[in-house]
Order: C-alpha cells, then structure tokens, then sequence
C-alpha cells in the first residue's frame, strides 16, 4: 500500500468532503459518510501514514485519487 505521510486530519476531512463525504459526527474521532460507507478519521497530526491508507481503501478510492483531492 502506497504511503501518505504527514497529512492532517483537516486535510484528509476537507479532501474526503471533495469525494461526496460528510461530518455524520465529531468527537475524539470525526466519523464520516457518504450514505453508503461509514469512516472514522483520528484527530492527530499527522495520521499515521498506514491509518490514512486504510481510510482512504474504506471511502473506495486509490492513494493518486485522494492525493488529487488534497
């Protein structure tokens, strides 16, 4: 799996909303969906590069798809 390092969690929220996502709920954790999927994105910085690779394979898109998105 292709690495994204060093991105922030409002990055990878404002670049998920671009896909069609939405805040469901915000708390430790931010969950999103798009009505279909579920996803839950940590609040660190930066998430780990292995994590946003996992969430980006969840929301159904490629590592170049998101990174276009970014």
């Amino acid at each position: 799996m292709p690495k994204l390092p060093g991105v922030s969690h409002e990055r990878a929220v404002n670049a998920l909303q671009k896909a069609g996502f939405w805040i469901a709920r915000q708390g430790k954790h931010i969950t999103m969906t798009d009505g279909r999927r579920i996803l839950t994105i940590p609040r660190g910085n930066p998430i780990d590069a292995f994590t946003m690779g996992g969430i980006v394979r969840d929301a159904g898109m490629t590592i170049e798809e998101f990174k276009q998105l970014l």
